[in-house]
């Protein structure tokens, strides 16, 4: 399946590596113009030429997605250059610690919600006026299995990512009458830096390549897309809506 980005401006948050790094790349290859943000600026150049390699263009954001006053900078830079946002992929996120709820440390817990939740928030505040002025506005907001399935030692983590979902499907509702299309997506077991971290005696090897999570996301991305507030999940080899229990 063909999917055509041409002349479509697409943002990718935690672009400097991983699923936002190949996601990001799929996004140029398809012909979109994309904004790729990420706080390490050595592995968003090495994007930049891997997306010039294959005959794409790129906007480097180096920043920290804590960093709550950028993000509002980021969505007034977008409509001060473009006018407009066609494509947001909220990739960013980080585990924390696998610990006990008990054990895991103030800053760590506020750590993660800002990262992973607070920033998600600011994000759809920032740009949700840039991409319902595109004629097919997509968003797709990366989730995890235990936000669906909890799994001890993992907390703040799965609650972090409980509450994405939460907010996507919110965000989905309340852009209903609009053509802004908003997803969610688990990625599954994948062969990430984060993924080694939370289980370090696992062979990497065994897990897909965030490459071939990358070349699956990438339809969810396509103006011809008609669905919004769905999950996606890996089945079979592609992404399947995943129904939540009634």
């Amino acid at each position: 399946m063909t999917i055509d980005l041409k002349d479509r401006i697409a943002l990718v948050t935690g672009a400097s590596r991983g699923i936002g790094y190949f996601t990001a790349l799929e996004l140029a290859k398809a012909g979109a113009h994309v904004i790729a943000c990420a706080r390490t600026v050595g592995g968003l150049e090495e994007l930049d030429d891997a997306i010039k390699a294959a005959g794409g263009s790129a906007t480097l954001v180096p920043f920290d997605i804590t960093d709550m006053a950028a993000i509002d900078k980021l969505g007034a830079s977008i409509f001060e250059r473009w006018g407009k946002l066609d494509i947001l992929v909220a990739n960013a996120g980080i585990l924390g610690v696998i610990s006990p709820i008990a054990h895991v440390e103030a800053k760590v817990f506020e750590r993660v919600m800002n990262t992973n939740v607070t920033s998600m928030w600011r994000l759809i505040r920032s740009l949700e006026p840039l991409l319902v002025k595109s004629d097919a506005g997509r968003a797709l907001l990366l989730s995890s299995g235990v936000a669906t399935n909890p799994r001890a030692f993992w907390g703040a983590y799965a609650m972090s990512k409980a509450a994405v979902e939460t907010m996507g499907r919110i965000w989905a509702e309340e852009m209903a009458h609009t053509n802004l299309k908003i997803n969610l997506v688990n990625p599954g077991a994948t062969r990430t830096a984060m993924r080694a971290q939370a289980m370090p005696g696992e062979d990497p090897e065994t897990l897909p390549h965030p490459s071939e999570i990358a070349e699956k996301i990438l339809p969810l991305m396509s103006p011809e897309l008609t669905e919004s507030g769905k999950l996606f999940v890996v089945r079979e080899n592609r992404f399947v809506e995943y129904r939540l229990p009634e």
